[in-house]
């Protein structure tokens, strides 16, 4: 009986099978369906084309209305896969057809980089990788790193209208928070962040975000999370020229230009630009232009005006599998301050000038050795230099001379030198790959306000990690990393990855982690004593410590012709000898090791795409807790909201992008002290951001026009105590936006094949 059953359901499979007209998509790695994966049929008789995705099991039902057609040709594509193209003779077509994708070797928008042991698809790589991709960037309008994170879940931005923007992630602060591009560290912290709006967007491919530490892969500072800009290094034309240009209506005018050659094995990119802002005024409006100057107090800003000059070169040769590239950037900012007219005539004012230049040269040699060895080798000396300068100005002969106030004039100038490389293997059907490799940073720190004028650190570190997959299913991914520093004790850094696929559309991701952030120069040697201060640093400071929990799920499934995306994660931090300036004794103060800090969350986000409309939505809840709460009877955690939407809608056949980004910042309660060095629960009010833009390309993407409005909720300041720094607004308000403003962007982009 059971052997007629079995002879009975092989003979109705392969009658299925006959009379089925369907395509099997599977990935050439592991044999595993693609799901949603794209399918467009074309007629070749009638020119018809039809779109159709694979199901959970890659499974592509070939369009009734083809299958009275002779022939006809499909393209199957999906990220991080070649794309295939095929003739398939549907009269004859009487059985699945099955077809291998070949994942792609390049580092595309669609695979990630950062902490890899070679370039990877974000579903198969252990860490949860946030991907921002260079279409968002561009749909946005975003100028630079502040304006794209403005957006972004579990990031909180903190303005000063100074010294700049900075961030938190996972609550934490960004001196907590790697920030990269291209895998070298960003130099120039001010107060341990840094300026966020200095990172400009015009030669961006796309970024990608890892929450929680990558102390293991990066050392110092990445406790909180990484965020990796990875530059446009590769292009498929000979020639390609473009240009961007960006006005908006508080005063931004933005050029930046690119020439990029490719011939055989080498690649030659140049671009360069400029940022200028005339700075604004609470009472200025929409397009304003000050027709009229006047020394009164119309001189004041509340942001005050900048400008930023900017340029690169990049050259790639190619050696077999293997890249040879050096990157040479520069750059200079100069932000001016313009004090207001003094009594009694208001003939004279103090005004500051704070002049930041960058100077970064890389050399990188990154490949595959051969079918299982993959090298990743990188040199980067970077310097960092700050100026400020106040000057007294006669506002009636426009002379300007030096102050004689000491405090008032500081230049700070940082060099480092790093240098990591790693060899690992990537044979994905190996049960164990390993990745081993080294990291040193030498740091040099030069001005008056650090003891004996120069100081320096050096860091040198090994790490290694294995990738155990004891079954198709299960990744296990153990690492650690020991290094020696030459200032403080170094800890030991180890960390734990799992990936588990439930289901061929569903993954958990689990880690533990240990991060830490080494003191600074300034923390180790600030000396600053005259008569109005008496701040010095600590050369027995230990290293900040974290130990981190995450765990997220993801999901996707396809509901008729609806994709659907699900996403929850969780997190846990808990930092230890947190650096924080205190009394000492007498009237010095100094760095000590005398906090604690921890905080905690989820994140929920869900994506779906229907056709040609793709919306996202979010919503996070983040408790934080600090040593200043022992001091009073509230409960340990405070807690606040965040929620996210994003909306993209393109009609193809009309080249038109339409998009909105809203996020709404919910209330942030904080423990502050007062005049009496008591504890008390203060909080920074919530508030609505959101943007909208429509993008037209014109003579097949040569031109690309985009339109919009930022702010749409006019936002300048919101009420409460500011984290973000000493010039962010007065009293108790905290500067958030320059209000409602529209903005026009065209891009140009000529090429040669």
């Amino acid at each position: 009986m059971i052997k007629s059953k079995s002879i009975l359901i092989l003979i109705l499979l392969l009658q299925t099978m006959l009379k089925a007209q369907t395509i099997i998509v599977l990935s050439g790695d592991d044999n595993l369906p693609v799901p949603s994966a794209h399918a467009i049929f074309k007629d070749t008789e009638n020119k018809q084309e039809i779109l159709v995705l694979s199901d959970l099991n890659g499974k592509i039902e070939i369009p009734v209305s083809l299958k009275k057609t002779k022939k006809g040709i499909v393209s199957i594509s999906f990220v991080g896969f070649k794309k295939i193209t095929d003739t398939l003779d549907f009269e004859n077509l009487q059985k699945n057809r099955i077809y291998y994708l070949t994942p792609e070797n390049i580092a595309l928008n669609e695979v990630v980089i950062t902490a890899q042991y070679a370039p990877n698809s974000p579903e198969k790589a252990v860490h949860k990788i946030k991907i921002i991709d260079s279409k968002k960037i561009e749909t946005m309008g975003a100028q630079n790193l502040r304006d794209v994170l403005t957006n972004e879940m579990n990031v909180r931005i903190s303005q000063d209208n100074i010294l700049g923007s900075s961030m938190s992630l996972q609550g934490i602060s960004g001196q907590n928070v790697k920030i990269l591009v291209d895998g070298i560290p960003v130099t120039g912290r001010l107060n341990g962040n840094i300026d966020i709006s200095q990172i400009n967007m015009n030669n961006v491919e796309r970024i990608e975000i890892v929450e929680g530490p990558l102390s293991v892969n990066y050392g110092t500072d990445a406790l909180a999370g990484t965020i990796n800009i990875i530059t446009k290094k590769t292009q498929k034309e000979s020639v390609t020229v473009s240009s961007n240009n960006y006005y908006e209506s508080v005063g931004h005018y933005n050029f930046s230009g690119r020439i990029g050659i490719q011939k055989n094995k080498h690649m030659l990119a140049i671009s360069g630009g400029r940022n200028f802002f005339d700075g604004w005024r609470m009472s200025d409006k929409s397009f304003h232009v000050e027709k009229i100057h006047l020394a009164d107090s119309t001189r004041y800003m509340d942001w005050k005006a900048k400008e930023q000059l900017f340029g690169t070169i990049h050259y790639s040769y190619f050696i077999k599998s293997l890249k040879l590239g050096y990157t040479g950037d520069v750059f200079h900012e100069q932000i001016i301050n313009k004090g207001l007219p003094r009594l009694p005539y208001y003939e004279t004012a103090f005004d500051d000038y704070y002049t930041t230049d960058r100077i970064n040269n890389s050399l990188n040699l990154t490949g595959a050795l051969n079918k299982t060895f993959y090298l990743n080798v990188l040199v980067a000396y970077n310097h960092y230099k700050r100026t400020k300068n106040t000057y007294y100005k006669d506002l009636t002969t426009l002379e300007e001379n030096l102050t004689e106030n000491s405090s008032d004039q500081d230049t700070a100038k940082f060099g480092v030198l790093t240098t990591r490389g790693s060899i690992s293997t990537t044979k994905d059907s190996a049960i164990i790959n390993y990745e081993i490799g080294y990291d040193v940073n030498l740091e040099s720190g030069f001005g008056i306000r650090i003891k004996e004028k120069e100081q320096q650190i050096g860091d040198y570190a090994l790490f290694s990690s294995a990738e155990y997959k004891p079954f198709s299913k299960l990744v296990l991914r153990p690492g650690v990393r020991v290094l020696y520093n030459t200032a403080y004790k170094s800890p030991v850094i180890p960390s734990v990855n799992i990936r588990y696929q439930l289901t061929n559309c569903s993954a958990i991701r689990f880690s533990y982690a240990r991060g830490f952030r080494a003191p600074s120069l300034k923390e180790l040697y600030f000396y600053f004593i005259d008569i109005n201060h008496n701040v010095v640093g600590n050369e027995n400071l230990k290293a900040e410590h974290s130990d981190n929990l995450n765990f997220s799920i993801s999901h996707q499934t396809k509901l008729g012709k609806i994709l659907w995306k699900t996403e929850n994660s969780y997190f846990y931090n808990y930092i230890q000898n947190m650096i924080s300036l205190a009394q000492n004794f007498g009237t010095e103060y100094s760095y000590l090791n005398i906090d604690e800090y921890q905080t905690l969350g989820v994140q929920l986000q869900t994506e779906f795409v229907w056709e040609h409309l793709k919306v996202a939505i979010g919503g996070a809840y983040i408790g934080r807790y600090n040593e200043l709460v022992k001091q009073s009877n509230t409960d340990k955690f405070t807690y606040s909201p965040e929620a996210k939407t994003n909306l993209f809608y393109e009609w193809k056949r009309s080249n038109i992008t339409f998009g909105v980004f809203y996020k709404y910042t919910g209330v942030l309660p904080m423990y502050v002290l007062n005049s009496s060095g008591e504890a008390y629960l203060s909080k920074v009010e919530d508030y609505h951001t959101a943007d909208i833009s429509l993008t037209k390309h014109f003579y097949k993407k040569k031109f690309n026009l985009t339109l919009g409005s930022k702010n749409l909720f006019d936002v300048v300041n919101v009420t409460g105590v500011s984290s973000g720094g000493a010039h962010s607004s007065g009293g108790n308000t905290v500067s958030v936006g320059t209000g409602r403003t529209y903005f026009i962007k065209l891009d140009i982009n000529i090429t040669k094949q």
